[in-house]
C-alpha cells in the first residue's frame, strides 16, 4: 500500500493508496480513533462496498453502524444532513465517535460537513470510491452542501483523519461517472504538470480498462499534486485557487443544467471555455487550446453546453464564491502545465466564449 502525507501540522493526515480494503483497521489504529463508527454511504455504493468496508473496520472498531443517503447531487442539501444528525442522535454518538464517508464526492462533502458540525466537530475519515473523489474532493478538507440551486454555498474547511483509497472500487463505477472523474485528473496535469497531462493523453485506454498500474500511478500523482497545493494554502487564500481551473464556468453550467450534468462534465466544459478565453486574450496558442479540447473529447467528456442560455450561465457566474466586488475571477492557462489567477473585466469577451460553447463544432 502506498502512503502520502499531507503536512498541515496537527491537522495533517496520511493518504493510503491500495488495491483493496486491507489495512483499513491499521490505518484507524494509527490515527488513534476510538468510540463507535458510523459509515455514511449512498444508495448506489452501499450494495457494492458497504459490507466489505464494515468488515474491515470491525477488525478495529467494536461497533460499526451504517446510514444510507439517497444518491445524486440533487440530494446534497441540508435535508440530507439533518437526516444524518437524527441518525447520530438516535445512536447517542459522542465526541469520540467517528464518521466514515464511503462513496463519491457528494457523500464525502456531506459526511465531512456533518462531522464538522455535529457536537461542534467529531473525527471523520474519507474512503472515496469514485475517480472524482479519489482525484480531488476527498483531499483538502472542503466540506459542504448546495443551497437553493447554488453549488457548495454552505460548508466548512474540516480535514479528515486520513484518506483511504481502494483503486479497484472504480471497477463498479458507471461509465459516465468514470469519465466525469477523469476531468479532474486532466485538470491536475493542465494546471501544474505537463508531463502528467501527456501521460493521461497517451494512456486514456489503459485508465478506462482499469489497468491497476495506471490507476495507482494517476492516483498517486493526483494526491501528490493536490497535497502540495493544500500544504501551501489550506483555506484557499492564494495558490489553492488554482485548483478551481475550469470551475468558474463549470459551476455555473452545473447550476443552469439543474445538476443534470455531472460535476466533472461541467469542469470539462469550463476548462475548454478557459482555454478559449485565454486564447482570445492572447495567452495561449490555438494549437494548445485545440489539443486540450481533443484530449477532453478522447476522454468522452463534453466541451459544449448544448445550447444552454449564455445569459443564464453569465448570471450564475456572478454568484460564484470567488467573485470580488462584482468582478469575475478566473484561473486561466499560460500554457499546458501552468495557470494563473486573474480578474477578467471584458464581459463581452466572456459572453462570446459562452456563446461559442453553446454552438456545435465551433473552432477555437
Amino acid at each position: 500500500m502506498g502512503n502520502i502525507n499531507v503536512n498541515l501540522g496537527d491537522r495533517g493526515y496520511p493518504i493510503y493508496i491500495g488495491p483493496d480494503f486491507s489495512g483499513l483497521d491499521k490505518a484507524c489504529k494509527s490515527a488513534r480513533l476510538g468510540g463507535r463508527f458510523v459509515v455514511i454511504t449512498d444508495s448506489n455504493v452501499e450494495r457494492h462496498y458497504c459490507q466489505a468496508c464494515v468488515e474491515a473496520l470491525s477488525l478495529y472498531a467494536k461497533e460499526v453502524s451504517c446510514h444510507t443517503i439517497p444518491a445524486g447531487e440533487e440530494n446534497k442539501n441540508l435535508d440530507t444532513v439533518s437526516d444524518i444528525y437524527r441518525k447520530l442522535i438516535s445512536l447517542k454518538l459522542d465526541r469520540n465517535s467517528t464518521l466514515v464517508a464511503l462513496g463519491g464526492g457528494v457523500t464525502g462533502d456531506i459526511t465531512g460537513f456533518a462531522a464538522a458540525t455535529y457536537l461542534r466537530g467529531i473525527p471523520f475519515i474519507q474512503i472515496p470510491t469514485s475517480l472524482l473523489a479519489q482525484a480531488d474532493s476527498s483531499i483538502g478538507g472542503k466540506t459542504g452542501v448546495d443551497f437553493e440551486g447554488s453549488k457548495n454555498m454552505i460548508g466548512a474547511f474540516y480535514q479528515p483523519r486520513f484518506v483511504f483509497i481502494n483503486v479497484n472500487t472504480l471497477r463498479t463505477l458507471p461509465d459516465r461517472e468514470l469519465k466525469s472523474g477523469l476531468a479532474e485528473v486532466i485538470k491536475h496535469g493542465l494546471i501544474m504538470n505537463a508531463e502528467f497531462y501527456d501521460y493521461i493523453d497517451n494512456n486514456i485506454d489503459k485508465i478506462y480498462s482499469f489497468d491497476e498500474n495506471a490507476l495507482q500511478y494517476i492516483t498517486k500523482m493526483n494526491c501528490s499534486i493536490k497535497k502540495s497545493v493544500i500544504e501551501q494554502d489550506e483555506r484557499e487564500a492564494g495558490i489553492r485557487a488554482l485548483l478551481n481551473f475550469g470551475h468558474t464556468i463549470g459551476h455555473a453550467v452545473e447550476s443552469v443544467s439543474g445538476f443534470r450534468l455531472l460535476h466533472g462534465e461541467c469542469v470539462s466544459i469550463g476548462m475548454a471555455g478557459a482555454f478559449r478565453l485565454a486564447h482570445k486574450l492572447g495567452m495561449v496558442s490555438d494549437k494548445s487550446a485545440a489539443r486540450v479540447e481533443g484530449t477532453l473529447k478522447k476522454a468522452g467528456l463534453p466541451i459544449k453546453t448544448n445550447g444552454m442560455d449564455a445569459d443564464r450561465i453569465m448570471d450564475m457566474m456572478y454568484l460564484d464564491k470567488k467573485v470580488r466586488d462584482g468582478r469575475l475571477y478566473f484561473i486561466l492557462p499560460k500554457e499546458i502545465g501552468e495557470v494563473i489567477s486573474c480578474f477578467v473585466d471584458d464581459t463581452d469577451l466572456i459572453k462570446q466564449v459562452l456563446i461559442e460553447l453553446g454552438q456545435e463544432d465551433q473552432a477555437v
